[in-house]
């Protein structure tokens, strides 16, 4: 990448992290494109060049941001079918990756869980579009471990994935709001657990 789109891509950058911190702590209306140019050291002129409004930053910005959760799911799942491990550990590698770009990303996945459910949002199609991307990746895990005997096939696919999705997202909003001097190995170790014993039945 040339130095002209690297510095673009910074500049987007340093948007996306001024936005998501003042939507977050004052919501979507109360925030002016003049607040985000400020708190990212920018120009107002800079946000619309790279964004034609504020509307389609914040679209951007939650499609950003799944996108990049996607991914380390998909990392973690292949590391772990790298390693040799099974599906039940693949999934449980993926709750991990999840805590860990939650601890990066509070503001981010407090905003996303706040617009998931409002559906008069110009991004709503966008935001179900990248959850399904997500989901489809823990689908992939959990299709694969039925196949191989690993977990029963009588399980509801669609709705496990949607249930591992949001135990993840609401228990490590729940952990770093209201229980924040636990350990991210212990909320891990207490999801695992989970997982464990009312997944796959191996109780540990």
């Amino acid at each position: 990448m040339d130095s002209s789109g690297t510095r673009r891509q910074n500049t987007r950058r340093k948007l996306f992290e001024a936005a998501v911190t003042l939507i977050a702590e004052q919501g979507f209306s109360s925030t002016t494109v003049d607040e985000i140019a400020e708190r990212a050291g920018v120009a107002k002129g800079t946000v619309y060049y790279n964004f034609a409004s504020k509307t389609v930053l914040f679209e951007e910005l939650l499609r950003h941001g799944i996108e990049l959760l996607t991914d380390s799911l998909q990392a973690a799942a292949d590391e772990t079918a790298e390693r040799g491990g099974s599906r039940v550990d693949a999934l449980d590698a993926m709750i991990r990756a999840g805590l860990d770009f939650i601890t990066r990303y509070p503001s981010l996945t407090q905003l996303y869980v706040a617009e998931l459910w409002r559906t008069n949002r110009a991004w709503q199609s966008t935001l179900m579009q990248v959850r399904q991307k997500a989901i489809a990746v823990i689908e992939a895990v959990l299709t694969e471990a039925v196949a191989t005997g690993e977990l029963s096939t009588e399980l509801d696919i669609p709705l496990t994935a949607s249930a591992l999705f949001g135990m993840v997202l609401v228990a490590a909003l729940d952990w770093q709001s209201f229980q924040p001097e636990r350990s991210i190995d212990e909320v891990h170790s207490a999801l695992s657990r989970l997982l464990q014993g009312r997944v796959s039945g191996a109780g540990r």
